[in-house]
């Protein structure tokens, strides 16, 4: 009896990462997915002359930059776009240059 729970156990785990494993497989694929698509989005706007309205906000965050105010920044960028913490440092310190 133990053998077969100590059994089931473990193809109920195997089960579990195989099915973790395909979730992730599948957000990479869609991640890169959605990447790809964005950059075609942004050389089509290139090509047509297009320019993307820009987020009032930023004003705002390049008026912190201005001020030495980088954290803060950072946070702004963050709420503004929904972008994590290393992107959100990443534009701000293209910003900034």
């Amino acid at each position: 009896m133990e053998y077969a729970l100590t059994l089931a156990t473990a193809v109920l785990l195997i089960g579990v990462y195989l099915n973790a494993q395909a979730a992730d497989r599948q957000a990479k694929r869609l991640s890169l997915q959605l990447k790809r698509l964005e950059r075609k989005t942004d050389l089509l706007l290139a090509h047509a002359g297009i320019a993307e309205p820009e987020d009032p906000r930023m004003a705002e965050l390049d008026a912190l930059l201005a001020q030495g105010k980088t954290i803060q920044a950072i946070k702004l960028h963050r709420e503004a776009t929904g972008s994590d913490l290393v992107e959100a440092k990443e534009a701000v310190e293209r910003r900034m240059r």
